[in-house]
């Protein structure tokens, strides 16, 4: 199995830390004036959602852990969990609330998205980085809103809020970033 040490740490990185396993979501190289050089991260864990602080020192050697991703489309919830169907097999596949934890507010029906496997069992789901949605409701503008940089809360067809500019309007469809959870532009 592969092996990741600490000059292998990157956003991104995928490694096993006791049995679970983890995803790099920040890090820093660390090269104090006395001592050995280390490295400072964020992780966080497929199973849960949890980010654990850790530290890496020179000899730290980290599995890679074996990780697939099959994209099924969203079908409901179902008060306990959310329902996936296998766009091949046609199976459905539930997961709780918890295993969907920040990925359930991009949810639409429909929507095709990538669920997590490790061991051969789904952990988790992610939604399509960049998706369009309606806004079904943003505060009207007012005369004089046109400073530049300024934005106001829009709530999107799925329940998410995401800022946007003062010239979004409700009903309009725009582009967001579903892993920053930010506007990027209007569709026309």
């Amino acid at each position: 199995m592969a092996t990741v040490g600490m000059s292998d740490i990157k956003k991104g990185v995928r490694l096993i830390i006791g049995e679970v396993p983890y995803r790099v979501v920040e890090f820093q190289h660390v090269k104090p004036g006395k001592g050995a050089a280390f490295v400072r991260m964020k992780v966080k864990s497929f199973l849960n959602g949890k980010v654990v602080d850790k530290t890496v020192h020179a000899g730290d050697k980290f599995e890679v852990p074996e990780i697939t991703y099959k994209t099924m489309q969203y079908l409901y919830d179902d008060g306990e969990q959310y329902q996936f169907m296998d766009n091949e097999s046609y199976e459905q596949l539930g997961l709780s609330y918890e295993q969907c934890d920040d990925a359930s507010k991009w949810f639409k029906d429909g929507i095709n998205v990538d669920i997590v496997f490790y061991k051969g069992k789904a952990i988790t789901v992610t939604a399509p980085e960049v998706m369009e949605l309606v806004i079904t409701d943003t505060p009207p503008n007012f005369k004089g809103d046109t400073s530049s940089g300024s934005k106001k809360p829009a709530t999107l067809e799925t329940g998410a809020v995401v800022q946007v500019p003062y010239h979004v309007l409700e009903g309009d469809t725009i582009k967001v970033n579903t892993v920053e959870g930010e506007y990027l532009e209007k569709v026309k």
